[in-house]
């Protein structure tokens, strides 16, 4: 293994003393950390010089063990019993799901995708939920193309496994849990390694989110590592002047879940700040040529079958964790569109929901067009991330991950986001609880909605307080060793052509005060 070269990532040795960021003097958290071995970083010491154990591998490590603890978190709903007829089958009695909290989209989702069958297609297979009942309807797969094609081809795998005599056998379901669990964990490893490479010049902060509460709870909740992944690689690719491979990056995350797409906003907006839109253009054409070639082919040959996501998404209602549903419990209102029949589309609901998210995304544009110091990418792509996630009518609980490395690039400041990860994560509590019953010793309602309410204000404070440090950028921490965004690519260092307001030419951003400044950082 070759020592890291000057500028990569984990040769801290380079960068002048003013660049060096030392966790343990910048962040309490990390100094109080460092106690058990030794306390923080000596002001002798020498760093960046170690020919294997970068910030970022030690990043990757951390994360696995985080990985590691999620999976033994989800295994108690994949363990089998013998009912006493030789057969064995999934465990699931008493409520374990929600009694353990191990509960996972991915278990059930293997029969009632019917990949569990023969012959089966996602988009062309169809069946009868409901069958025989007045709400019998037509149903198909219900993700995006590239996560319905990841569960088909996992089945697959499945089915090759089983067929192999030399490999341990279990239960298809629990074979098939952990063949995804492995490309789940591998897609949320690609996320933190793109992440680390994007904040190059504070690579300790990657080491911070791979532990993440959230992915402890939730990597293996649902499918969206696959979507960090290529969002997070996205944001790497145009850190690095790659526009093209951006919109590759994003347009494959989007033909996976839906919010990579969003991220093309922060990206208009500043390079209509610095005059840089053939970029743009370039990233977006590109993405949406990527989606296109992953969604075309279906939308011709199975057009019931690919409409199923987008039908879904129309006629669901208020989620159990969306603000419009705290306050119909709390208040009992009936919503926007009263009592609707089975199928029927909230039209109204929808619409507040998309005029909200519309609203937000207009004030995020003028704030990032006002700022005296233009926004670094980060800080406006967490912005619309959490306006998306507040306004809309669904908030599944793994949807936070995709803040998680939206957060560590736009507020890097560690106590902070480990407080609203942990709000975020203990969620999952009362909502199993919730779906538990209090009939079962479960949590009345209210708790659940209460967490929900905390876990809205907890993201909301974040925002308010990247907004203050969009226009106060002396106390960025990024800022405070570096002049302008390292994530900014084509915009990196350029002078602004357009800003709302009075024109004016910011000056430098001043260092914090010195009682800001980290402890033993003048003698660095």
């Amino acid at each position: 293994m070759r020592a890291p070269e000057p500028g990569e990532v984990g040769d801290t040795d380079s960068l002048s003393p003013e660049q060096r960021v030392r966790p343990s003097w910048d962040e309490s958290l990390a100094r109080h950390a460092a106690a058990p071995i030794g306390g923080p970083l000596g002001e002798h010491a020498v760093v960046g010089r170690h020919w294997f154990w970068t910030p970022l591998r030690v990043g990757l490590l951390l994360a696995l063990v985080a990985l590691a603890l999620g999976w033994f978190g989800k295994a108690a709903c994949v363990q089998q019993f013998d009912p006493g007829n030789g057969q064995l089958s999934l465990d699931w009695r008493s409520s374990r799901p929600y009694v353990a909290m191990c509960y996972s989209d991915i278990v059930p989702l293997y029969g009632a995708e019917r990949l569990d069958q023969d012959g089966t297609f996602p988009y062309k297979t169809s069946w009868i939920d409901d069958e025989g009942k007045p709400t019998a309807h037509v149903r198909y797969m219900e993700y995006p193309v590239m996560t319905g094609i990841f569960q088909w081809v996992n089945a697959k795998l499945t089915q090759g496994w089983i067929g192999q005599s030399w490999l341990p056998t279990g239960l298809p379901v629990v074979i098939y849990f952990s063949i995804t669990a492995f490309w789940l964990a591998l897609a949320w490893l690609i996320t933190i390694w793109a992440t680390g490479r994007t904040a190059r010049h504070r690579p300790w902060d990657v080491a911070f989110v791979a532990l993440s509460p959230l992915i402890m709870v939730h990597a293996f909740t649902n499918f969206d590592t696959l979507a960090t992944a290529c969002a997070a690689g996205g944001l790497l690719a145009w850190s690095r002047k790659r526009p093209l491979l951006a919109g590759v990056l994003l347009g494959l995350g989007v033909a996976t879940k839906l919010y990579p797409v969003f991220l093309l906003g922060p990206m208009l907006i500043l390079c209509l700040r610095t005059g840089k839109m053939r970029q743009w253009w370039q990233a977006a054409a590109t993405t949406a040529v990527t989606w296109l070639v992953c969604n075309l082919w279906l939308m011709l040959l199975f057009p019931d079958g690919w409409r199923e996501f987008f039908r879904l998404n129309t006629t669901r209602g208020a989620d159990p964790d969306s603000l419009y549903n705290v306050i119909m419990q709390f208040t009992g209102w009936e919503g926007f569109d009263g009592q609707l029949a089975f199928g029927q589309t909230p039209e109204v609901l929808n619409t507040v929901s998309a005029v909200l998210f519309i609203v937000c995304c207009v004030v995020i544009a003028f704030i990032g067009l006002h700022a005296p110091v233009r926004p670094r990418l980060a800080q406006l792509c967490f912005l619309v991330i959490a306006a998306f996630l507040v306004t809309n009518k669904v908030w599944s609980p793994q949807y936070s991950i995709w803040l998680v490395p939206l957060a560590i690039l736009a507020l890097p400041r560690w106590k902070l986001l480990l407080a609203w990860m942990m709000i975020d994560a203990l969620v999952w509590v009362p909502r199993m609880m919730f779906y538990l019953g209090e009939d079962h010793k479960g949590l009345p309602q209210e708790w659940f909605l209460g967490m929900v309410v905390l876990r809205d204000l907890a993201v909301l404070g974040l925002c308010a307080l990247i907004i203050y440090e969009i226009y106060h950028p002396a106390v960025d921490r990024v800022r405070r060793h570096l002049t302008d965004d390292p994530g900014g690519g084509v915009f990196e260092d350029v002078p602004d052509r357009f800003v709302l307001g009075r024109r004016r030419t910011p000056a430098p951003v001043e260092q914090a005060p010195e009682s800001e400044q980290p402890v033993g950082a003048a003698s660095s």
